[in-house]
């Protein structure tokens, strides 16, 4: 008798505690399915790809905060037997599980910091591409490069821990300055007009990046605000060189991160166009060999006789 009346009492003590964890389990259900609809909402109504993402995010975030508050109101009055519960449980789950906690502190940094964006262009060691998406353990990437040359996507998504920020660095190729310098080398052979390669050079970068040079100034004195970065040149600049076979023409200019392969094509057919026109006042070099001399050769008659009888 005495053994029931014990199992009857610990029951009833368990009772309020099973009767909590089944509200707070129908309540995520209830969130989940509330999110669900939200997010097919947003999904057909939303068509601008960056804004549906960020709404769907801020759903999610929302739902989770709503059931963590719905968690602690549920088990307020027993949170210090719970504390302890979960505090010997999250022991052991931290040493099982470091790299994913980790990875939440990584998300969290970059949630909070100025790592990196969804839609910026980044490279983490050897993967290189556009952020798709931040989770709290992975970060996914459109990879560029690869087999593909320059900054077109190849195809591949790529999923990255978020452990990833505290053990390699990360080159962020739009961030607070969405620009890049870039580059362009042009062999002209000797003979050609110095002065007329280079003020074609100069008038076709103003004509195909000059437009970027306003926008690349404001966003620089921004830049020079939050870091200790010396003042730029970022309007077009043509400088050459002397090389034993060509004179060696040097187009840099500023272009946006996305626009850096199309502006490099533009610039080089532009160029090639104008040394047409040019009528031989601008001409491209190339390498070439010049057999000056050959080795002298000593033939033995006398062998060579030997072995024609033979």
């Amino acid at each position: 008798m005495s053994d029931i009346l014990q199992k009857w009492n610990l029951w009833i003590g368990l009772y309020p505690m099973i009767s909590k964890f089944t509200v707070v389990l129908i309540a995520f259900f209830i969130i989940m399915g509330i999110v669900y609809s939200l997010k097919s909402r947003i999904n057909s109504v939303v068509e601008e790809s960056t804004t549906r993402y960020r709404m769907r995010k801020a759903v999610t975030l929302i739902a989770y905060l709503i059931f963590v508050v719905i968690a602690i109101a549920t088990f307020k009055k027993d949170m210090s037997g719970f504390a302890v519960m979960i505090g010997v449980i999250a022991g052991g789950i931290a040493f099982a599980l470091q790299e994913v906690i980790i990875s939440i502190a990584g998300w969290l940094a970059i949630t909070f910091s100025s790592f990196y964006r969804v839609g910026d262009r980044i490279k983490i060691g050897s993967i290189y591409g556009d952020v798709i998406d931040i989770g709290i353990l992975r970060t996914t990437l459109m990879e560029c490069g690869a087999w593909v040359n320059s900054d077109l996507y190849n195809g591949r998504i790529v999923r990255v821990t978020n452990s990833f920020i505290f053990k390699d660095p990360v080159y962020n190729y739009s961030g607070e300055f969405p620009f890049l310098w870039d580059e362009i080398i042009l062999p002209i052979r000797y003979g050609s007009s110095v002065e007329h390669t280079r003020q074609t050079l100069m008038s076709i970068a103003d004509d195909v990046v000059g437009d970027f040079t306003e926008s690349v100034r404001e966003s620089w004195q921004n830049l020079s605000k939050l870091y200790a970065v010396e003042s730029a040149t970022v309007e077009p600049m043509v400088t050459i060189s002397a090389t034993d076979n060509w004179i060696e023409f040097t187009l840099r200019y500023v272009v946006d991160f996305k626009k850096r392969r199309s502006t490099r094509d533009q610039l080089f057919t532009r160029f090639l166009v104008e040394v047409e026109k040019s009528e031989g006042k601008i001409q491209m070099a190339s390498q070439t060999s010049e057999i000056v001399s050959f080795p002298k050769l000593h033939i033995q008659s006398e062998n060579i006789q030997e072995n024609i009888k033979n």
